[in-house]
């Protein structure tokens, strides 16, 4: 019994370590077709997304099946436990980027104003903080985290910044009001990426130092991420 139930462990920290990996390859294509006007590489994130939500189930499945048929304590129930939450964070990471992927067409033609307002800066802000949050998962390096929420933060700011500036232009020019609203829920999407990075942030954390930072983090600012109700604008 005690090999089989180091062996599902072993199962779960895979298929954890390869929903990470999946679901980076979804954000980093969707940044990169939104900065390159790649619709067809925008729709290649969308088409992995069933991969990811068959994963998805396979690993609430796992888990349940680890609790009805073991008695896990310790690091073994706190690895189970952040598990579950960090695979819908994931999951919910894959959903944005397919979001974004489904507004590139809209925004194609107009990559000089992504330019101007510097997206591609803040695109590659949130590519870089999905990368370093995976990575964090597979090497379990909480010296790391803080990092994650330095650039939640940064991310933050730069959305409101590019935010302020696209209200602006939509009030004195009614001609970029649609290309302007399927910015600000791209600019959405980027900001829940950071939020759903400090998520996994924390977990890994629960993980490897059985501490909960969640409201009371010292690194992070607020972090809220909305209900899923209100994920589409």
């Amino acid at each position: 019994m005690e090999r089989h139930f180091e062996l599902e462990l072993e199962k779960l920290n895979k298929r954890i370590l390869k929903m990470g990996t999946l679901v980076y390859e979804q954000v980093h294509n969707s940044l990169e077709a939104l900065l390159t006007g790649n619709l067809e590489q925008a729709q290649q994130v969308v088409g992995l997304d069933n991969k990811v939500d068959k994963l998805d189930v396979k690993i609430d499945k796992l888990c349940q099946r680890i609790f009805a048929l073991t008695q896990p304590v310790a690091t073994d129930l706190r690895l189970i436990m952040s598990a579950l939450k960090m695979n819908n964070d994931l999951e919910r990471l894959g959903d944005l980027a397919v979001n974004i992927s489904t507004k590139i067409e809209g925004v194609s033609e107009y990559r000089e104003i992504l330019t101007d307002l510097h997206v591609d800066e803040l695109a590659n802000m949130a590519d870089l903080i999905v990368k370093d949050v995976v990575n964090i998962l597979h090497t379990r390096n909480t010296a790391f985290v803080k990092d994650i929420f330095t650039s939640a933060n940064a991310i933050e700011a730069k959305v409101q910044a590019i935010s302020s500036r696209i209200l602006e232009e939509m009030m004195h020019k009614t001609e970029v009001i649609v290309v302007a609203t399927n910015l600000m829920i791209i600019l959405t999407q980027i900001d829940r990426i950071a939020g759903y990075s400090t998520n996994i942030a924390e977990s890994i954390v629960f993980i490897v130092d059985g501490k909960m930072i969640k409201h009371k983090n010292p690194f992070k600012e607020s972090r809220e991420v909305l209900p899923d109700s209100l994920e589409e604008a």
